[in-house]
């Protein structure tokens, strides 16, 4: 039983593995950017080379320093001057393009000078001249920029007030688009009427352009009223800086102009396109899956509500499975979890401990179920780790140790739980970004 048990465990960091590999930037830009004869191919776009003068790459994300290689590796020479910032501990070496790092989820002061270092560069942009935005999760803090009247501290205690009040990122990112002066489409306000092709890994729900990153170079449909209805139906209003319900009150009696909008002239010469996301993944995992000779089932609708619902409703599906074992069931997302705890975690680890909590009201005949939930990038919330495995294994060195499962999942410390049993998903960063995999197989 214990060897099936840790056989079964491999199988299951391989089959998230196969994800994350699925996804990786060096597999998915060369299939929307190539050069030819002196033509550049971007998504659908042909662009001649004789059709522009210089060219700019900029960009932020976790992902984007690996974006960034691979784009060195295709343009070469072509490349002007280029600018990404990544997250602390995911920078690569480029030669052309260079690489800059700040702090995610809550933003810093590099995060402020990766923008103005931004800025800069594409202010020697003009409509003679192509710029390429590399785009993927994570931006929306590391690409941090204080709009006049506000402090980094205002903007840095908004953010994680938003990010522990269990909104959806949709929610956090339309405030966050009202908190800036880039994101909401205003990037192309500084980019000199130059040819912008952004590419983008998405991390969001139905892969909003949107919403990605917050949408630097998407015309932005939210409004101020948005923004401040989502803070008042989450509480947060009076919780805020004075500075940031001022800037709030100003845009909605339109004393600051809201973001750029749809049919603005402003993206006429722009376009974006995805390149990669969590459907890629999920399909990549059940290929690999099936390929270990797991029947599989694929989850088709993203998973987006509370952590622990989430949870039970993964648990449940699988001790209600009635088909040919074993069976490896798959689904993707981004749940919430309300921080109200003092432990340490993030949402994958919830989302597990809270699996583990289910596993331990089963019957012992229906323990036979391992289950795994993991964040494609390598991090999980302001931890080393990107999520954690759990089986009956866990639940016995939990008994044996004297924890408390209830303890520590109503603190929302499911890491330090899972660092006592020998639990946690650790990969480092990963090199790219399209929510999370969550998976549970039946044996």
């Amino acid at each position: 039983m214990a060897i099936r048990s840790e056989k079964t465990r491999q199988h299951a960091i391989q089959i998230f593995t196969a994800a994350v590999t699925a996804v990786q930037p060096a597999t998915l830009l060369p299939r929307h950017l190539s050069v030819n004869d002196g033509v550049l191919s971007l998504g659908e776009q042909k662009i001649p080379r004789s059709s522009f003068r210089n060219l700019y790459v900029v960009g932020a994300g976790k992902a984007s320093a690996a974006m960034a290689i691979a784009t060195e590796q295709i343009l070469g020479d072509l490349i002007t001057d280029g600018l990404v910032t990544t997250k602390y501990g995911h920078a690569l070496p480029c030669e052309r393009i260079q690489i800059l790092e700040s702090a995610h989820p809550v933003p810093d002061e590099n995060g402020v000078r990766a923008v103005e270092q931004t800025m800069s560069l594409l202010g020697q942009a003009t409509a003679d001249d192509l710029v390429i935005c590399l785009i993927s999760g994570g931006a929306s803090a590391l690409w941090c920029d204080v709009p006049t009247g506000l402090t980094l501290p205002d903007v840095q205690t908004t953010f994680d007030r938003l990010i522990k009040s269990g909104a959806a990122i949709d929610e956090i990112n339309t405030v966050r688009k009202h908190l800036s002066a880039i994101k909401g489409g205003q990037l192309i306000q500084h980019c000199g009427g130059a040819r912008v092709v952004s590419f983008l890994i998405s991390d969001v729900p139905a892969d909003d352009l949107g919403v990605i990153a917050s949408g630097p170079t998407v015309a932005d449909a939210s409004t101020f009223q948005d923004a401040h209805a989502i803070l008042s139906r989450y509480g947060l209003t009076p919780l805020l800086p004075e500075r940031i319900r001022q800037r709030l009150d100003k845009g909605l009696t339109g004393q600051i102009p809201d973001t750029p909008k749809p049919g603005d002239t402003l993206f006429t010469r722009t376009i974006n396109t995805i390149i990669g996301s969590n459907q890629v993944a999920v399909q990549a995992a059940a290929q690999h899956a099936q390929s270990l000779g797991y029947q599989t089932q694929v989850i088709p609708d993203l998973i987006t509500g509370d952590a622990v619902a989430e949870a039970r409703q993964l648990v449940s599906r699988a001790v209600q499975y009635q088909g040919a074992r074993p069976v490896c069931i798959i689904q993707g997302g981004e749940t919430t979890v309300n921080v109200t705890g003092t432990g340490k975690g993030g949402r994958n680890q919830h989302f597990a401990l809270a699996a583990l909590n289910e596993l331990a009201h089963l019957p012992p005949d229906h323990r036979s179920l391992t289950v795994l939930s993991g964040g494609t990038d390598g991090t999980d919330g302001p931890t080393n780790a990107t999520g954690a495995l759990i089986d009956s294994a866990t639940l016995a060195v939990a008994h044996q140790q004297q924890l408390s499962i209830n303890a520590y999942l109503a603190n929302q410390d499911a890491y330090h739980f899972f660092n006592q049993t020998n639990s946690l998903l650790i990969t480092g960063p990963t090199q790219t970004n399209v929510m999370d995999v969550m998976l549970a197989i039946v044996t």
